[in-house]
Protein backbone atom coordinates (compact mmCIF):
# COMPACT_ATOMS: atom_id res chain seq x y z
CA UNK A 1 0.00 0.00 0.00
CA UNK A 2 1.12 3.58 -0.93
CA UNK A 3 2.46 5.61 2.00
CA UNK A 4 0.27 8.28 0.99
CA UNK A 5 -3.00 5.46 1.64
CA UNK A 6 -1.96 4.71 4.80
CA UNK A 7 -1.36 8.64 5.94
CA UNK A 8 -4.66 9.20 4.30
CA UNK A 9 -5.94 5.99 6.86
CA UNK A 10 -4.42 7.18 9.44
CA UNK A 11 -6.23 10.77 9.17
CA UNK A 12 -3.55 12.73 7.84
CA UNK A 13 -4.60 14.96 4.82
CA UNK A 14 -4.48 16.61 3.09
CA UNK A 15 -0.70 15.61 1.55
CA UNK A 16 0.94 16.59 -2.07
CA UNK A 17 2.88 14.94 -3.60
CA UNK A 18 6.26 17.12 -5.50
CA UNK A 19 8.83 15.71 -7.57
CA UNK A 20 10.50 17.92 -11.05
CA UNK A 21 11.47 17.54 -14.31
CA UNK A 22 14.84 18.85 -16.01
CA UNK A 23 17.26 17.85 -13.27
CA UNK A 24 19.76 16.45 -16.57
CA UNK A 25 19.34 18.70 -19.51
CA UNK A 26 22.19 20.85 -20.40
CA UNK A 27 19.13 23.90 -20.96
CA UNK A 28 16.02 25.01 -20.03
CA UNK A 29 14.82 25.48 -16.64
CA UNK A 30 14.30 22.51 -13.63
CA UNK A 31 10.27 22.55 -13.26
CA UNK A 32 8.73 21.43 -9.67
CA UNK A 33 5.28 20.73 -9.38
CA UNK A 34 3.09 20.06 -6.04
CA UNK A 35 -0.03 18.16 -6.20
CA UNK A 36 -2.89 17.38 -3.66
CA UNK A 37 -5.70 15.07 -5.09
CA UNK A 38 -8.66 14.34 -2.89
CA UNK A 39 -8.73 11.06 -1.42
CA UNK A 40 -11.87 9.87 -3.49
CA UNK A 41 -10.10 11.32 -6.65
CA UNK A 42 -11.37 9.16 -9.54
CA UNK A 43 -7.79 10.59 -11.31
CA UNK A 44 -6.03 8.43 -8.66
CA UNK A 45 -6.06 5.23 -10.23
CA UNK A 46 -5.02 6.92 -14.05
CA UNK A 47 -1.48 8.48 -12.50
CA UNK A 48 1.31 6.88 -13.82
CA UNK A 49 4.87 8.10 -13.58
CA UNK A 50 5.41 10.42 -16.53
CA UNK A 51 8.69 8.59 -18.18
CA UNK A 52 6.13 5.75 -18.34
CA UNK A 53 3.66 7.69 -20.56
CA UNK A 54 3.25 8.46 -23.90
CA UNK A 55 3.25 12.36 -25.13
CA UNK A 56 0.00 12.09 -25.81
CA UNK A 57 -1.21 9.97 -22.66
CA UNK A 58 0.57 12.70 -20.49
CA UNK A 59 -0.99 15.73 -21.87
CA UNK A 60 -4.72 13.89 -21.42
CA UNK A 61 -3.97 13.28 -18.02
CA UNK A 62 -2.58 16.69 -17.51
CA UNK A 63 -5.50 18.24 -18.95
CA UNK A 64 -7.64 16.55 -16.69
CA UNK A 65 -5.82 17.07 -13.58
CA UNK A 66 -5.80 21.03 -14.34
CA UNK A 67 -9.68 20.29 -15.21
CA UNK A 68 -10.69 18.60 -11.61
CA UNK A 69 -11.95 20.61 -8.52
CA UNK A 70 -10.66 17.41 -6.72
CA UNK A 71 -6.76 18.47 -7.50
CA UNK A 72 -4.69 21.38 -5.95
CA UNK A 73 -1.34 22.56 -7.88
CA UNK A 74 1.22 24.24 -7.68
CA UNK A 75 4.04 24.81 -9.95
CA UNK A 76 7.96 26.97 -10.01
CA UNK A 77 10.17 27.25 -12.41
CA UNK A 78 14.08 28.04 -12.05
CA UNK A 79 15.86 29.29 -14.90
CA UNK A 80 18.97 28.10 -16.48
CA UNK A 81 21.14 31.00 -14.94
CA UNK A 82 19.55 30.53 -11.27
CA UNK A 83 20.54 26.87 -11.70
CA UNK A 84 24.29 28.03 -12.59
CA UNK A 85 24.49 30.17 -9.24
CA UNK A 86 22.73 27.59 -7.33
CA UNK A 87 23.41 24.57 -8.36
CA UNK A 88 21.23 21.84 -9.92
CA UNK A 89 19.94 20.25 -6.24
CA UNK A 90 19.52 23.55 -4.84
CA UNK A 91 17.77 24.78 -7.68
CA UNK A 92 15.99 21.83 -7.69
CA UNK A 93 14.97 21.78 -3.67
CA UNK A 94 14.22 25.70 -4.28
CA UNK A 95 11.93 24.54 -6.94
CA UNK A 96 10.02 22.20 -4.65
CA UNK A 97 9.71 24.80 -1.85
CA UNK A 98 7.78 27.21 -3.74
CA UNK A 99 5.52 24.95 -5.41
CA UNK A 100 4.31 23.63 -2.63
CA UNK A 101 4.07 26.81 -1.43
CA UNK A 102 1.71 27.74 -4.36
CA UNK A 103 -0.76 24.79 -3.11
CA UNK A 104 -4.19 27.02 -2.77
CA UNK A 105 -4.43 24.50 0.42
CA UNK A 106 -1.48 23.88 2.97
CA UNK A 107 -1.04 20.22 3.38
CA UNK A 108 -0.12 18.37 6.42
CA UNK A 109 2.23 16.36 4.41
CA UNK A 110 4.96 16.42 1.24
CA UNK A 111 6.07 13.29 -0.28
CA UNK A 112 8.60 13.65 -2.29
CA UNK A 113 10.37 11.42 -5.46
CA UNK A 114 13.52 11.00 -4.53
CA UNK A 115 16.04 10.75 -1.42
CA UNK A 116 16.81 14.75 -1.26
CA UNK A 117 13.65 17.15 0.58
CA UNK A 118 13.02 20.33 0.49
CA UNK A 119 12.22 22.64 3.49
CA UNK A 120 8.82 23.14 3.89
CA UNK A 121 6.32 24.04 6.49
CA UNK A 122 4.85 20.52 6.66
CA UNK A 123 6.31 16.69 7.62
CA UNK A 124 8.28 15.89 4.14
CA UNK A 125 8.59 12.34 3.03
CA UNK A 126 11.43 10.96 0.78
CA UNK A 127 9.72 8.36 -1.10
CA UNK A 128 12.65 6.55 -3.74
CA UNK A 129 10.91 5.84 -6.94
CA UNK A 130 7.53 7.56 -5.31
CA UNK A 131 6.30 8.85 -9.05
CA UNK A 132 6.04 4.89 -9.85
CA UNK A 133 4.30 4.18 -6.24
CA UNK A 134 2.11 7.27 -4.97
CA UNK A 135 -0.37 8.71 -6.73
CA UNK A 136 0.39 12.54 -5.95
CA UNK A 137 3.97 12.13 -7.02
CA UNK A 138 2.82 10.55 -10.33
CA UNK A 139 0.04 13.61 -10.59
CA UNK A 140 3.32 15.81 -9.61
CA UNK A 141 5.68 14.11 -12.26
CA UNK A 142 3.04 14.74 -15.33
CA UNK A 143 2.33 18.11 -14.31
CA UNK A 144 6.04 18.98 -14.14
CA UNK A 145 6.89 17.05 -17.21
CA UNK A 146 4.26 18.55 -19.33
CA UNK A 147 5.00 22.11 -18.21
CA UNK A 148 8.91 21.86 -19.11
CA UNK A 149 8.17 20.47 -22.46
CA UNK A 150 5.95 22.86 -23.42
CA UNK A 151 8.57 25.29 -22.26
CA UNK A 152 11.37 23.60 -24.42
CA UNK A 153 8.90 23.30 -27.10
CA UNK A 154 8.61 27.46 -27.16
CA UNK A 155 12.46 27.95 -26.76
CA UNK A 156 12.88 25.83 -29.82
CA UNK A 157 11.34 28.97 -31.13
CA UNK A 158 13.13 31.49 -29.91
CA UNK A 159 16.52 29.20 -30.16
CA UNK A 160 16.40 27.70 -33.92
CA UNK A 161 18.68 25.26 -34.76
CA UNK A 162 19.01 23.47 -31.33
CA UNK A 163 16.09 20.95 -31.85
CA UNK A 164 14.94 21.80 -27.95
CA UNK A 165 11.64 20.31 -29.08
CA UNK A 166 13.05 17.29 -29.92
CA UNK A 167 15.49 16.48 -26.61
CA UNK A 168 14.10 18.95 -24.65
CA UNK A 169 17.71 20.11 -23.76
CA UNK A 170 18.49 16.73 -22.38
CA UNK A 171 22.48 15.62 -23.73
CA UNK A 172 22.08 14.07 -26.84
CA UNK A 173 24.40 13.67 -29.75
CA UNK A 174 22.09 16.61 -32.01
CA UNK A 175 22.50 18.63 -29.07
CA UNK A 176 25.84 18.67 -28.29
CA UNK A 177 26.61 19.13 -31.97
CA UNK A 178 24.55 21.84 -32.25
CA UNK A 179 26.32 23.75 -29.17
CA UNK A 180 29.80 23.13 -31.35
CA UNK A 181 28.15 24.17 -33.96
CA UNK A 182 25.82 27.38 -32.74
CA UNK A 183 27.58 27.76 -29.15
CA UNK A 184 25.93 28.09 -26.14
CA UNK A 185 22.53 30.06 -26.24
CA UNK A 186 20.65 32.03 -23.09
CA UNK A 187 18.87 29.17 -21.86
CA UNK A 188 22.21 26.63 -21.18
CA UNK A 189 23.47 26.01 -18.18
CA UNK A 190 26.67 26.96 -18.57
CA UNK A 191 27.87 24.90 -15.37
CA UNK A 192 26.98 21.84 -16.71
CA UNK A 193 29.74 19.52 -18.68
CA UNK A 194 29.48 20.12 -22.78
CA UNK A 195 27.93 23.27 -22.54
CA UNK A 196 30.88 26.07 -22.51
Amino acid sequence: MPLEDDLIASGRWPICGVDEAGRGPLAGPVVAAAVIMGPACPLRTVVKDSKRLSASRREDIYGKLLASEDVQIGVSIVDAPAIDTMNILRATLAAMREAVGRLSIAPVAALVDGNAAPSVSCACYTVVKGDQTEPSISAASIIAKVTRDRIMEQMDGLYPGYGFSRHKGYPTRDHFAAIRRLGACPIHRRSFKGVS
